[in-house]
C-alpha cells in the first residue's frame, strides 16, 4: 500500500475557491479530487470513490490510504480495508422504496 500523503488542513474561515486548499488535503492529490477537510468530506469521499474518473489503480490505492488516514484523524469509522471494497454497491430490491426496481413515476417497469 502506498504511503498516505494526506495532512489535516486547519485553515478556518470561509474558503473562496477550491484552489485555497493544498494538494495534501485531497484523497486524489494529483487530480485534486475529493477534499478530506472534515469528517463529512471523508464520508463523501468514501461514498463517491467509484465516481472519480480517469484515475489509475495506483491513484485509487493512494486515495484510499489518504481516506484511511483522514478517517482516523476525524474519528470516522471505515468498514472497508481496501479500495477494492469501495464501489458500486446497488441496494437490494427490498431496500428500494416500495420494493420496486424503478420509479413508476418515470414510466419504467418495476
Amino acid at each position: 500500500m502506498p504511503e498516505a500523503t494526506w495532512k489535516p488542513h486547519e485553515k478556518h474561515g470561509r474558503l473562496t475557491t477550491q484552489s485555497d486548499l493544498p494538494d495534501s488535503v485531497y484523497a486524489f492529490p494529483k487530480q485534486r479530487k475529493e477534499p478530506l477537510s472534515d469528517a463529512q468530506h471523508v464520508r463523501n469521499a468514501v461514498a463517491r470513490f467509484d465516481q472519480v474518473a480517469d484515475v489509475s489503480d495506483a491513484d485509487r490505492a493512494l486515495a484510499f490510504a489518504n481516506i484511511e488516514k483522514a478517517a482516523s484523524y476525524y474519528d470516522v469509522n471505515l468498514r472497508e480495508t481496501s479500495w477494492h471494497e469501495l464501489g458500486i454497491h446497488p441496494p437490494k430490491i427490498d431496500e428500494r422504496p416500495h420494493g420496486h426496481r424503478f420509479s413508476r413515476q418515470s414510466g419504467d417497469a418495476s
